[in-house]
């Protein structure tokens, strides 16, 4: 199973912010849309990412509030990185060895998507209960031995 085929199921709803954008409105962003990241782009180009982890680190490091601060000063700016024929076995290795859990997907440098570590498990256990399926459906019509 490649990337792609996540991002397929998935769909292409994508969110991104500019890096001069304030903390506070990308936390409201993602507190009002549900997500854990967010794509920091900047002249057509991927610069960063925004998860929740930097975010938890800013209110840690500044007795829990955001202040004035931007998201340049805050953000992952070498983020993990994919492509869509990555294998998705791939893809949740770098995501395990790295403790990434969200993951743009370039084409080229054409932003694509973001899988998270969520999609992929989904997309695993699924691929899994498929292949259990067909193989139980093998064995059921396994055909009986003739005695000789």
């Amino acid at each position: 199973m490649k990337v792609s085929d996540i991002l397929q199921i998935k769909g292409n709803t994508l969110y991104t912010v500019k890096p001069d954008t304030s903390l506070l409105e990308a936390v409201t962003t993602m507190a009002e849309r549900d997500i854990g990241s967010l794509v920091v782009m900047e002249y057509g180009e991927l610069v960063g990412m925004l998860t929740f982890r930097e975010i938890i680190q800013t209110l840690a490091s500044n007795n829990g509030n955001v202040g004035n601060t931007t998201i340049r000063r805050v953000m992952d700016d070498a983020p993990l990185t994919c492509t869509p024929e990555t294998d998705v076995n791939e893809v949740r290795r770098m995501m395990l060895e790295r403790h990434a859990r969200y993951m743009p997907v370039l084409d080229s440098r054409t932003l694509m998507g973001v899988i998270s570590f969520y999609d992929v498990a989904k997309a695993v256990v699924e691929e899994q209960s498929f292949e259990n399926r067909m193989l139980k459906a093998y064995i059921r019509d396994w055909p009986e031995e003739k005695a000789s």
